[in-house]
């Protein structure tokens, strides 16, 4: 069947409470496992991953795996697919982790808005009204691929699950909701199937395989499937019930924020924008409404409004269409002739990360916001967990294969994790960073999260309905704080609040957009890797909430950096690719990256061989100077029998452009040895000293957690 028909509004069907009462969280029975039998390969009623959560993480985990040739299949409680817009910015290194998927960065780049209708954050009193300062997040370099091959996008989420089930409908994917299962064998979850409508409800551990158990409504009635498989990987969101059966905690700061988002569409409201003051986010203060208008396509008309929410004394049933309509009039600053609201849902803004991401004898792995929860302050929600599912695959696909023993799951944790962590800091930073800008008005938001909590304590023993008009009474004076009376350059009061306001504009201080130095230049220190010799192991550098540029390295642990080459060939090719595209995304295969020197060509054949008795594939990539004679290069003769060899040229942006050694910080005597998921695993910077074949055999021991003795 399509996975297209599947694509209907979704107005937060859920499980009922009863079945809560039944299977209760925390339902997990547990034996010790097997190690050496944690694929069962022969046994066709074993699925070898189960992916719980059809989201962006679970999805593109799905592509990955499959392209790696690891069976696996996906369980998604929700009914259908949400078009809720949700996240919508995609970071420099989730696009290059799509670059990756057959197509999947350009098709997102021809059907994302041009980039001029997004590069701003604007602030204003109402959308119709003035401006009191904007941001424009975009910086020349940004456009230049210099340090990626690939740049951000603005793409509703819901429009990039259409593009990645048109990808795993390629790969033969099937999506069946639970009534189109009668007559199937209950027991048995074949590969490549998206089972909509089924929630996990419990996990059992035996010494082969898990056993989770499934709940589904057929006919109005409660009905459960057994499903078995080797790895199970919970990406089923913040709420994640994988995560509470296997009784995870999670660790940070809960409540940041409550809000209420309301999507909505007004193609008049999008033409209006697109001619007088195009952006991506709108922050709106004025004395009838504060809000936040996320602008997911100016072009379609296609909008979110985030609007603070105060519970208990504020219910979500409170905001009914028609009050969310009014809210939307008075943040506009006028009526709208075809306002149509399409959902309204409220939900909480956490900082949270989990205590640990796999458990179970790395059996049961969380990835995505099931394993951490961020403020979306920068998007590193969704790209985070995108980046969680490009470490993990190739993982799990070489324990799959018999190359690497499941241990090397453990280092999933171990890299992931803190970067999770960092990412949280940074989401807090950024979340704090756009609390300036009401609080430079007189709106400090600590002060309204404060008398809330009053109200909740002192205000406890007063009906619900006094409570509320308190609540409403108290920030009414405080929005009065924005009436034009007190908000302009004559009232000294006024005059002083937006100075401070273009100064925090100017300096940088503002809620920001991008982090090119957390975006592409995160680390891992520790994990499936050979650590650089002078690699200090401490806490990362704090996160100052402020961009800072990407300054490529090829440190071990780090992303191996961009430049662009042409392919040599006998056919005197003249592709150009990034050095990134050398990885495969089809198999799991390292690359050793060198310079046509003799000592290079001597490690290249050693890596070869000593792949061979690792059972690893291993590609080598010669990478000649800019200017050298085309009718000298060629590696044939050199790495002969090997064929798993491609020798690229430099193309430099100009005469002054930086040779890929001068990027890397290394000599042309220098070796990289790059992991499956572009981060470098391996490197030596300027000549290796000792004997090539221990060398070799003690990294790839270090990297894939072999003991070589057994080699």
């Amino acid at each position: 069947m399509g996975v297209f028909r599947f694509f209907k509004s979704f107005h937060g069907q859920r499980s009922g409470k009863s079945r809560i009462k039944a299977f209760p969280l925390g339902c997990i029975q547990s034996r010790s496992l097997s190690s050496s039998k944690l694929f069962n390969n022969g046994e066709d009623t074993v699925l070898p991953v189960l992916i719980v959560g059809a989201g962006p993480v679970g999805l593109v985990l799905s592509i990955l795996l499959t392209k790696l040739g690891v069976k696996c299949a996906v369980l998604e409680k929700s009914k259908s697919f949400s078009e809720h817009p949700q996240a919508h910015f995609i970071n420099n290194r989730s696009m290059e982790v799509f670059c990756k998927l057959d197509g999947l960065a350009e098709e997102i780049q021809r059907s994302q808005p041009p980039v001029e209708f997004w590069r701003k954050f604007i602030y204003c009193t109402s959308l119709s009204g003035s401006i009191l300062g904007s941001v424009d997040h975009m910086e020349p370099q940004d456009f230049e691929q210099v340090v990626s091959p690939v740049s951000v996008a603005h793409f509703s989420q819901y429009k990039l699950m259409r593009l990645l089930l048109k990808q795993l409908e390629n790969l033969n994917f099937q999506v069946f909701k639970s009534e189109e299962l009668e007559g199937r064998n209950h027991g048995i979850l074949r590969e490549r199937q998206i089972l909509m409508g089924h929630e996990c409800l419990c996990v059992d551990a035996n010494n082969d395989y898990l056993t989770v158990t499934a709940s589904i409504v057929r006919d109005g009635k409660f009905m459960e499937r057994n499903i078995r498989c080797n790895i199970l990987v919970g990406a089923d969101g913040a709420g994640s019930t994988v995560r509470k059966l296997v009784g995870i905690d999670m660790k940070g700061e809960r409540e940041l924020q409550n809000l209420v988002s309301v999507h909505f569409l007004s193609k008049e409201l999008g033409q209006y924008l697109l001619n007088e003051r195009p952006g991506m986010l709108f922050f709106i203060f004025n004395t009838e409404a504060i809000g936040v208008l996320v602008a997911h396509d100016l072009m379609e008309g296609e909008f979110v409004f985030q609007i603070p929410f105060y519970p208990p004394q504020q219910n979500i049933q409170d905001f009914s269409t028609e009050m969310c309509e009014e809210l939307i009039f008075k943040l506009v600053g006028r009526e709208l002739r075809d306002l149509a609201v399409i959902d309204i849902k409220p939900w909480i803004m956490h900082a949270e990360v989990a205590e640990k991401f796999i458990c179970r004898d790395n059996r049961i792995i969380l990835a995505g916001d099931a394993a951490h929860r961020f403020p979306p302050a920068g998007g590193f929600g969704m790209n985070t967990g995108i980046q969680d599912s490009h470490n993990l695959a190739w993982k799990i696909a070489s324990v799959a294969k018999g190359i690497a023993p499941f241990s090397i799951l453990n280092t999933y944790e171990t890299e992931r994790r803190p970067i999770a962590i960092f990412n949280t800091e940074l989401s807090i930073q950024n979340f704090k960073a756009a609390m300036t800008v009401p609080a430079a008005l007189g709106l400090d938001p600590t002060v309204a999260k404060s008398v809330h909590q009053v109200v909740n304590e002192v205000g406890a023993v007063l009906p619900s309905g006094l409570q509320k008009a308190i609540l409403d009474g108290i920030f009414a004076v405080g929005r009065a704080q924005l009436s034009e009376f007190l908000l302009n350059e004559k009232n000294p009061i006024g005059s002083s609040r937006l100075a401070k306001l273009r100064q925090i504009f100017d300096e940088g201080k503002s809620l920001q957009l991008q982090f090119p130095a957390e975006d592409l230049g995160f680390r891992y220190l520790v994990g499936a890797l050979v650590p650089d010799s002078d690699c200090v192991l401490g806490t990362p550098e704090a996160p100052t909430g402020s961009r800072r540029d990407y300054i490529p390295t090829a440190d071990s642990g780090c992303r191996l950096p961009h430049m662009n080459v042409r392919v040599l060939s006998n056919s005197s090719s003249k592709e150009i690719i990034s050095t990134l595209d050398l990885i495969s995304g089809d198999k799991v295969e390292f690359l050793l990256v060198i310079a046509p020197i003799e000592s290079s060509y001597v490690l290249a054949r050693t890596a070869l061989e000593v792949s061979e008795e690792f059972n690893v594939s291993i590609r080598i990539c010669v990478l000649w100077s800019a200017g050298t004679p085309l009718g000298v290069v060629g590696s044939k003769a050199l790495l002969a029998p090997w064929e798993n060899y491609i020798d690229v040229i430099e193309v430099k942006k100009s005469p002054t452009s930086l040779s890929w050694w001068d990027i890397c910080k290394m000599t042309d005597k220098g070796a990289i040895l790059v992991r499956p998921d572009d981060h470098i695993a391996w490197r030596v910077k300027s000549g290796l000293v000792g004997d090539p074949v221990k060398e070799m055999k003690r990294v790839f021991s270090a990297v894939l957690g072999v003991n070589s003795t057994c080699i």
